[in-house]
């Protein structure tokens, strides 16, 4: 891989996005350049975006944003209270009601480049954080460029399922501790990660030390769960989709199955897929210039 050249590097600042959100957010790159904004999945704070990824986008002429969602990292906590039975009946269909939803997530990313002072951005979103990308191209369309989704899905529940055998883990949690969060995070990322380009054990380790140093939200992720599993089937509004479209997904991805990269693609006109053979549900090193060119290469058709 490639070393990424010296770019400008924000501390982590705070922008007041509404609805009494603050989100944490930090920059990479010259502001000049083209406005990109990545967006983070599942209980995953903006650092789970590896900062020489971000590095390589700034390079290809990107002023890269990352940020963490609501009830992560140093974001806003939210409240309302997720037990265990409304993830039980959220799981099975079962009406619930969520504390917010992924409509409230995409308001807040509208809300940063709000903040930033930006009309528009190159939008790239992974799993959760690709729902969160799609539906801010769906209700605020002038605000995106381009779309990438990556490891994510259209909302409909017969496709982007997880395999079985994550539900105990995903249900469990990963203790309150610092030891057991982190040892949870190492379980997790082998069960998850890519198995042709497996992540050393350390990597791992030493990303779930940082997340918890960050904060932890064991409830946060509860809510964003719920507002994961209460989303609506986005497919038909997808049709209406008109910038350029990239989709991203491993073939060997347990966390979303790989039909839901499918379907999104599928449904959003013009889009481009892109199939990746050995990846699951992470972001290896070994790929990050392939996600650098493929995600300038969509921005350019914009």
């Amino acid at each position: 891989m490639t070393s990424a050249p010296e770019v400008l590097v924000s501390p982590e600042l705070f922008a007041p996005v509404g609805d009494g959100v603050e989100l944490c957010y930090q920059t990479f790159g010259d502001p000049d350049d083209e406005p990109l904004l990545l967006v983070m999945g599942l209980g995953g704070p903006m650092t789970w975006w590896d900062p020489e990824l971000c590095r390589m986008l700034a390079g290809r002429g990107f002023f890269v944003i990352r940020y963490d969602n609501r009830d992560t990292g140093r974001s806003s906590r939210m409240t309302g209270r997720v037990g265990r039975a409304t993830l039980v009946r959220a799981f099975t269909g079962a009406k619930v009601r969520a504390p917010y939803s992924i409509a409230d997530l995409a308001r807040d990313a509208v809300g940063l480049l709000d903040h930033l002072g930006l009309d528009s951005a190159h939008v790239v979103g992974v799993s959760m954080g690709g729902m969160i990308a799609q539906t801010v191209a769906l209700d605020a369309p002038s605000r995106v460029r381009s779309l990438t989704s990556i490891m994510s899905t259209t909302g409909k529940r017969s496709v982007g399922w997880q395999h079985p055998s994550l539900l105990p883990t995903l249900l469990g949690g990963r203790g309150d501790s610092r030891e057991e969060y982190v040892a949870g995070s190492v379980v997790m990322a082998r069960l998850i990660g890519s198995p042709a380009y497996p992540e050393p054990e350390e990597g791992a380790r030493l990303r779930g030390e940082e997340t918890f140093d960050r904060g932890i939200n064991p409830a946060g992720v509860l809510r964003q769960m719920v507002a994961v599993l209460t989303q609506p089937n986005r497919g038909q509004r997808l049709r209406g989709i008109r910038v350029p479209t990239l989709v991203v997904h491993g073939l060997a991805d347990k966390m979303v199955h790989v039909s839901g990269g499918r379907a999104t693609a599928a449904a959003v006109p013009g889009s481009e897929l892109l199939l990746v053979d050995g990846m699951g549900h992470d972001l290896p090193v070994e790929l990050f210039e392939t996600f650098t060119a493929v995600i300038r290469r969509n921005a350019d058709r914009a």
